[in-house]
């Protein structure tokens, strides 16, 4: 088995981000001292592996509770939240104890979110069993749940005790899953680290892969543009003037976050994401910020690894709508993360509404597969 990655994230509370093979046994050492309780959240789907972490943390003394939850994005929701909170109370879990997740990005949002509500905040141990929770979801300490008006609208900051990504894991996740978790990756690469974009170029299927040395390399990558971006801005306050902080995490995403509302939650976070990044990229082109071949070269390789570049004509009202309701708005300016260069993102202040349009119109084809 070859060794364990440790990338800390440097935040008022630092912690590590394990990354490799079979890590999730790990999970006892991460929990601290002092705890006797412990909460696992898991999806349906993934009741096998939650099971055996239970019986893990129960062989060395530990009351462990399992708190399923329904798949995806619905399970982020103030009740489902409230259910977790009552079961935490009968189960007894104090200050001194905790929860840990084990699932995609959806229930890395809703445990923490829950953990961090849960007596005023109670420790929380992410086990990340997709590329987008070990990628993106995980890391960084924010936490959320969905309500009608949009996604991820009630929040809190609360930093994980630690967080195990197993890339053994990743050998069950179905393709679909691995690719849309690749958008979150090569978002990495167009902000801050082009070696990323060079090792997709150069092998988009071992990159597809999650037993290459390649995927591995892209992984830890990532994670470390995350802890590196997050480890400087926690709090998403520091972008202003022509200085972006956290807020470039955000690259591709508050047009994304308007197709997954369009599309009832449907879509998949990578694949809108991934459209996302397109749009904004054609908007910065638009703009006279970003070179055409930068804008082409989104298309380019977010398609090499099968992410979609497109998406169908005749929804703008709605995803308008959608965009200006963000929560990374001010009052009554739009804000997107856009891209001067690879590496060099920048705020698109208050952009024209024709404008926007215009750039929804470019990834509009008679042939959208959405």
């Amino acid at each position: 088995m070859s060794e364990p990655t440790r990338i800390t994230v440097r935040t008022e509370s630092p912690y590590d981000v394990i990354v490799g093979p079979g890590v999730r046994r790990d999970v006892a050492d991460q929990l601290g001292a002092g705890v006797r309780r412990v909460g696992v959240i898991h999806p349906a789907a993934l009741a096998p592996t939650a099971g055996a972490i239970r019986d893990h943390l129960a062989s060395l003394g530990l009351e462990v509770t399992l708190l399923e939850v329904p798949n995806a994005e619905a399970a982020k929701t103030a009740s489902t939240a409230a259910h977790c909170w009552q079961r935490l109370g009968q189960h007894g879990l104090t200050r001194s104890d905790a929860v840990v997740s084990v699932g995609g990005g959806a229930t890395t949002d809703l445990a923490g979110f829950v953990a961090a509500t849960f007596l005023r905040g109670v420790a929380v141990v992410h086990v990340p069993t997709t590329l987008l929770g070990m990628v993106d979801a995980a890391v960084g300490g924010k936490t959320g749940i969905n309500t009608a008006e949009g996604k991820n609208l009630v929040g809190a900051i609360h930093e994980p005790a630690a967080v195990l990504c197993d890339l053994d894991l990743l050998q069950t996740l179905p393709r679909p899953e691995l690719v849309s978790g690749l958008a979150e990756v090569i978002k990495c690469g167009f902000i801050a680290d082009p070696e990323i974009l060079r090792i997709v170029a150069a092998d988009a299927g071992a990159a597809t892969d999650p037993a290459t040395p390649a995927s591995r390399e892209l992984i830890e990558r990532a994670i470390r543009v995350k802890a590196d971006v997050v480890s400087t801005d926690l709090r998403e306050t520091t972008s202003t003037g022509a200085a972006v902080g956290r807020e470039a995490l955000n690259y591709g995403h508050t047009f994304g976050h308007a197709i997954e509302r369009v599309e009832g939650y449907a879509f998949r976070h990578g694949d809108a994401v991934s459209i996302g990044m397109v749009y904004v990229a054609e908007l910065a082109r638009l703009t006279g910020r970003l070179d055409a071949a930068t804008a082409s070269r989104h298309r380019e390789v977010l398609a090499s690894v099968g992410l979609p570049t497109t998406y169908r004509p005749g929804r703008w009202a709605p995803l308008y709508y959608a965009m200006r309701v963000d929560k990374k708005a001010r009052g009554d300016q739009l804000r997107l993360v856009i891209l001067e260069a690879v590496g060099r993102p920048a705020i698109l202040a208050g952009p024209e509404p024709a404008l926007l349009e215009s750039a929804y119109a470019s990834l509009c084809t008679p042939n959208s597969p959405r």
